[in-house]
């Protein structure tokens, strides 16, 4: 047992080497215990990954797993030039929570200590990152449970996930993403966040060039810092990241071309063959996050980069926005040797995802239930956005971005983003801002909404509030 010193008193911390669950596992549930009950504060400065390495008597690498894990679900930050905080909001987030990045994107826009209290009555969730889970088959998805507990709980760990889930994958990726691999060349993962952490602990050196795109998603910039590595904001536009603004020195590049998270873009093909080229000349790494890559609307998705050139690209998948966060189960694809390499990481981290889970996924894909889920969801997820779009797609409250696809959509206005949040937090609708995926200056004022928490009633008369706050103090506009 070591104790954290601290002014706000003494915090007792354990990493046992004989304990059952992995040294990373133990630090993240000890402080993400002592956020979510108070003991560590909201703003409370956390010590260096190597101060709390050397007082607990571990690998610096474990603390940084641990670090980066509880920044992708949204219990710390990283302020710039000052170190790890324990984030906004941090101690009512409550005990249960898993959250792979995204889903942390459900607490972006509520109001920071200050500012006035939340509605009374029921909250209309429009923040993105939140799938309908109501949506789930519940017989399919007793069936993969079932399925799962029938097997004997397995002797040994296997870091590069369940060859039989990875077999089964090959044939899901293929059908669904145009993704063609064999199963050497997959492992399955904690999710995306999981996903990035291994890559940054395996082929990061501190001071490594990343590329990140500007406006982009917090939780893989957390996870490159974590590592230490420097980011380097790469400008997007209305198709995705620019590829003819690509800085030169970059050792890899963080991208998500299907539809690009926040503003929505869908990289085009030119952009696409350009990136290829230009990984191939720097010998950069592409690591596409295949982010709503499932869910498009106005025509069929692209297929994925990876089936492009599979030397020089990485491809991330996740249950997370398909089926449930709380599932914890996802993918990358590479070359084989780049994945024994990840594996022997995950090895030494105890970074896996969990037998049961992965054998209720491997239950979902064999029975056709999550390929028959994709596709309900595809149609409610459309009827969600036709409510959206029904209210705001005339320009009432200002200009609509990326809503071709996917489950959330950009809201640009003239009136301030943060003043239209905090005034619909007031009246019962929560929504997040741009600013929080700015790593530098704000340069576009906006809304980020999600469709995929509220109904299509609820979308209908959350929009309409927003209509009326985006044009609050204009000639023949009031409140609502």
């Amino acid at each position: 047992m070591a104790i954290l010193r601290r002014s706000g008193g003494d915090l007792p911390l354990a990493a046992e080497r004989a304990a059952p669950a992995p040294l990373t596992v133990q630090i993240v549930g000890q402080l993400r215990t002592a956020m979510s009950d108070g003991r560590l504060a909201a703003g409370e400065r956390l010590p260096s990954t190597r101060a709390l390495a050397t007082t607990l008597g571990v690998s610096r690498t474990v603390v940084t797993g641990a670090y980066a894990q509880l920044f992708a679900e949204g219990w710390i930050e990283g302020r710039h030039g000052s170190g790890t905080y324990v984030a906004d909001g941090a101690s009512r987030a409550g005990m249960g929570e898993e959250r792979d990045g995204r889903a942390a994107d459900a607490r972006a826009g509520r109001p920071q200590a200050g500012e006035p209290a939340g509605p009374a009555g029921p909250l209309i969730e429009l923040r993105p990152g939140i799938p309908w889970v109501a949506g789930i088959d519940r017989a399919a998805w007793r069936r993969a449970w079932r399925s799962a507990g029938t097997e004997a709980p397995m002797a040994a760990a296997e870091p590069q996930g369940s060859p039989a889930l990875r077999a089964a994958l090959t044939g899901y990726l293929r059908r669904s993403r145009a993704v063609r691999c064999a199963p050497e060349q997959i492992m399955v993962t904690r999710g995306v966040a999981g996903s990035l952490g291994l890559i940054a602990a395996a082929l990061l050196r501190p001071g490594d060039k990343i590329g990140v795109e500007e406006p982009g998603y917090p939780a893989a910039r957390a996870v490159f810092a974590a590592h230490r590595a420097s980011l380097v904001p790469c400008p997007v536009d209305a198709d995705g990241l620019i590829t003819s603004a690509l800085p030169a020195g970059l050792r890899m590049i963080y991208i998500t071309p299907a539809h690009q998270y926040p503003l929505g873009g869908r990289l085009p093909v030119p952009r696409r063959r350009a990136l290829i080229a230009w990984a191939r000349a720097t010998g950069a790494l592409i690591v596409e996050d295949d982010y709503d890559g499932e869910f498009r609307y106005d025509v069929g998705p692209l297929p994925a980069l990876f089936g492009m050139d599979p030397g020089v690209v990485v491809y991330l998948g996740t249950t997370t926005k398909i089926l449930t966060p709380a599932l914890r189960v996802g993918w990358l694809v590479a070359e084989p040797e780049l994945v024994a390499r990840l594996v022997e990481v995950a090895a030494g981290l105890g970074e896996w995802a969990g037998g049961p889970a992965q054998r209720a996924v491997l239950s979902m894909i064999g029975a056709g239930d999550l390929e028959r889920h994709i596709r309900r969801m595809r149609h409610e997820y459309a009827r969600r956005r036709a409510a959206m779009t029904g209210v705001l797609g005339g320009g009432a409250a200002g200009r609509l971005l990326g809503d071709e696809a996917g489950m959330h959509m950009v809201l640009r206005t003239t009136r301030d983003a943060e003043e239209i949040a905090a005034a619909a937090w007031r009246r019962g609708v929560a929504v997040a801002t741009l600013a929080r995926y700015f790593a530098g200056p704000v340069t576009t004022n906006g809304l980020v909404l999600g469709y995929g928490g509220a109904s299509g009633g609820e979308i209908t008369r959350a929009c309409r509030i927003l209509v009326n706050l985006a044009n609050a103090g204009l000639p023949g506009h009031g409140r609502e």
